[in-house]
């Protein structure tokens, strides 16, 4: 699913709001999580996931093509660990249809 789609599905199942509504609250929720992950915070969503961020350190890696070593930069990752509702979902089985939990 695109971000395009989600705006779509929710402006369907909200029919009393505007679309451009619907629109910036999905940019919102999407900017306050980057907003939190560049300052270090961790995002829980109950049930679905938390969003954190990974450091990685520096480190001597070699060039798979020529064998030559090269220096990598530390960076920092995001990462998500699916919650515990989210993955008894997708592994029990509960049909694509019901969407009544989300």
């Amino acid at each position: 699913m695109t971000k395009s789609e989600l705006i779509q599905k929710l402006a369907e199942r909200n029919p009393h709001l505007y679309m451009r509504d619907v629109e910036k609250i999905v940019d919102t929720i999407f900017e306050e999580i980057t907003k939190a992950l560049v300052v270090g915070d961790r995002v829980e969503l109950r049930g679905f996931g938390a969003f954190s961020v990974k450091e990685r350190e520096a480190r001597t890696g070699r060039n798979p093509r020529t064998g030559e070593s090269v220096e990598v930069d530390a960076k920092r990752l995001p990462f998500f660990k699916t919650g515990k509702a989210l993955r008894e979902r997708l592994n029990g089985g509960v049909s694509d249809g019901d969407d009544s939990e989300f």
